[in-house]
């Protein structure tokens, strides 16, 4: 697949290095290129991602263990379309606030930056359950955790992101041996058992997210607020415009783009952040790219 010109892999390959101990996902990068490899479940089947990031293009291929797939090319380049962000209209974005006194500058250093997306909006959604709330650190743990729990490896080695039958197999008592506290257990269980039975056809919903449907559906899940939702929006389906202002990180970052010495309200964050639609989940991405770029 070819890459547009001003592509930039740092924020993509940061999302899936996460995790250090690399055990289901692994980055190696080098000057000229970098290759993600990545385990997860494809029709039910162990597969093994490969993603070779050239100068101007992508080359990636999957392994899945077993009968393969012979029909799921399309939803494959799409899966890849999905990940690297390239539906994302961030030169709309771009040429419209460069100029802005604030943002204008993260725009000009950070320009081409993409939102990456998860392999899955399950993935994403189970991801935003078990961060919520907590630090980045302890939600890596505790991913790490679930995904030994669920214990799928493909053939290549690697572990594999767990799907949602998988994960609704487990119980309280595993995922409560896994670190998880009572209520995120039971919340993961719920949104695991509600997309496997089809009461949140997650999958179904890419080609067109409907939005206010799936805010509602999961806002009716008992431990899913509206930043988990909006979160799953932006890494499951690539959506651009949530008011990510419950963000700890994205109310940090404008706190220092700001230059202010007090924190910055989540009122205020969602006020700021209104003009920006339909790019206010972008200009997220924008500020915790800033924020990763000061970090000692």
């Amino acid at each position: 697949m070819s890459l547009p010109a001003a592509f930039r892999r740092r924020e993509i390959l940061a999302f899936h290095r996460r995790d250090a101990q690399e055990i289901a996902e692994a980055v190696a990068e080098s000057e000229t290129d970098a290759l993600l490899r990545k385990g997860l479940v494809w029709n039910g089947a162990p597969a093994h991602l490969q993603v070779r990031f050239r100068a101007d293009c992508v080359e990636a291929s999957m392994v899945i263990d077993g009968a393969g797939d012979a029909a799921g090319a399309e939803r494959f380049e799409a899966m890849l379309d999905r990940m690297l962000g390239l539906a994302q209209d961030v030169d709309a974005f771009e040429r419209q606030h460069r100029d802005h006194p604030q943002i204008g500058v993260l725009i000009v250093r950070q320009a081409g930056l993409r939102v990456p997306v998860a392999t899955t909006p399950f993935e994403a959604l189970t991801w935003a359950v078990t961060g919520q709330q907590i630090s980045l650190g302890a939600a890596v743990s505790l991913r790490r955790k679930l995904i030994l729990a669920a214990g799928v490896r493909n053939a290549g080695g690697l572990m594999c992101y767990p799907d949602a039958g998988r994960v609704a197999a487990l119980s309280v008592d595993v995922l409560r041996q896994a670190g998880f506290s009572n209520a995120k257990a039971n919340t993961l269980l719920t949104v695991a058992r509600l997309a496997a039975d089809g009461g949140l056809p997650l999958d179904a919903w890419l080609h067109a997210p409907p939005v206010d449907e799936i805010r509602r559906r999961l806002l009716e899940v008992r431990g899913v607020g509206p930043w988990t939702v909006d979160y799953t929006l932006l890494r499951g389906f690539g959506w651009m415009d949530g008011s990510l202002h419950g963000d700890a990180a994205v109310r940090r970052g404008l706190q220092a783009l700001l230059g202010r010495e007090d924190k910055i309200a989540e009122n205020e964050a969602r006020s700021w952040l209104a003009p920006f639609s339909p790019w206010r989940a972008l200009l997220a991405a924008h500020l915790w790219a800033a924020g990763a770029s000061a970090a000692p």
